[in-house]
């Protein structure tokens, strides 16, 4: 009996030994399967190329045909339009000699009435009171008006002269004639291809020929009627005036 037992524990152990021998072998074969698996599939991984969207750059892109095999249409220019510009007006200069204030005032309303720009002629040496006395014979005013030679001295100067299209020259009546400042203004500048206008200013006088020696002087000008006004003319007549010469 006791030798009964001893023969089945050792067949039990030997049993037990041949599972565990199994399982051990059946694990590893499994380990071995799923990590030759792995490999195999990283391996694959790794040789196959990556998908490349390299079929457009951003140069072709731009140039691709639709689906119809037309180009797309390019977006109209905006800026075309507002490239193209009403052509601008003429750039006004008036400039004027007054010895009393009379002709500053018609000036700053033509200025103001056009949207020139102004400019004064100042004397170097201004003109007083007893300068201005046409009664004496000996006065500064009339020994340079029985001088047509005579050129009184300007101070200062108009800046970029070339700039101005139309220049209006005002200034007041003298014995008949424009003073002879204005020939030293008028000489002083080149006027070619210039369009010219002269204003005055009288008590009485009209305008006459007072413009005729700075016609002379200006060559290559084209010079327009002249008009005489009072001290006391309102802007709208002299805006009418300047308006009806057509020089916009």
């Amino acid at each position: 009996m006791k030798k009964f037992v001893t023969i089945l524990l050792a067949l039990v152990m030997v049993f037990a030994l041949a599972a565990c021998a199994a399982g051990t072998e059946s694990t590893e074969s499994s380990d071995s399967a799923m990590s030759s698996q792995s490999g195999s599939e990283a391996s694959r991984t790794s040789a196959e190329p990556q998908e490349q969207n390299s079929s457009e750059t951003p140069s072709d892109a731009g140039n691709e045909s639709d689906a119809s095999g037309e180009a797309p249409s390019e977006p109209a220019d905006s800026t075309e339009s507002s490239s193209e510009q009403e052509p601008e007006g003429s750039k006004i200069l008036v400039a004027y000699f007054s010895a009393t204030n009379n002709t500053e005032g018609v000036a700053q309303k033509l200025a103001d009435g056009l949207g020139a720009d102004l400019y004064e002629i100042t004397p170097e040496q201004p003109y007083t009171d007893a300068d201005l006395n046409y009664n004496n014979s000996g006065s500064r005013s009339s020994v340079e008006m029985n001088d047509p030679s005579a050129r009184p001295a300007i101070t200062g100067s108009v800046e970029n002269m070339e700039q101005y299209d139309v220049v209006f020259i005002g200034y007041p009546i003298w014995w008949g004639e424009a003073p002879r400042i204005m020939s030293t203004f008028i000489e002083s500048y080149d006027f070619s291809e210039k369009t010219l206008v002269a204003f005055c200013t009288s008590a009485s006088s009209g305008f006459g020929s007072s413009d005729k020696a700075l016609r002379s002087a200006a060559n290559g000008a084209t010079w327009l009627d002249g008009h005489r006004f009072s001290a006391s003319v309102s802007s709208d007549d002299v805006l009418a005036w300047a308006n009806g010469l057509g020089i916009n």
